[in-house]
């Protein structure tokens, strides 16, 4: 069982002839055989929110079943956003400050890239040191026979 079939409970069967259901995007599913659509979690709230703009995940839970903590989820993986003008927000796991999906800022996710591409570039450079490649000849010989 993949990661998506535990949280988007993905429709592989069609409910009314049993046939195979094909993804056709955006959350959307439709049978092989009788081409009956159906969806995941998130077409479910997709679909939700454009006919229901500005609706809580308690009203969004309430109407389709999908529990709360997915929502929270779509949001995190910004798959979804807060509403404009919405009274809720997540908030920047690093400073705090109210945004509409994922988890940082956009400030803050610059910094986080940063710091990532930074840590990266040392450790290419540690991976390189002792070949001699930038270090102008510091490598070791490998492979020398001893006789």
């Amino acid at each position: 069982m993949d990661r998506l079939d535990m949280f988007d409970h993905i429709p592989k069967v069609c409910q009314k002839c049993g046939g195979v259901m094909v993804f056709k995007g955006v959350g959307e599913y439709q049978c092989e055989k009788c081409n009956f659509l159906d969806y995941d979690d998130y077409g479910k709230v997709r679909a939700y929110i454009e006919q229901h703009r500005g609706a809580t995940a308690m009203e969004i839970e309430a109407a389709i079943g999908v529990p709360q903590k997915t929502i929270r989820r779509l949001l995190r993986e910004s798959r979804i956003q807060v509403a404009e003008g919405s009274k809720s927000f997540l908030h920047c796991e690093i400073c705090g400050q109210p945004i509409r999906s994922g988890r940082f800022c956009p400030q803050c996710e610059v910094a986080v890239h940063r710091n990532m591409e930074e840590k990266q570039r040392e450790q290419l450079r540690r991976d390189k040191k002792g070949y001699g490649s930038e270090t102008g000849g510091e490598g070791q010989r490998r492979f020398m026979r001893e006789n």
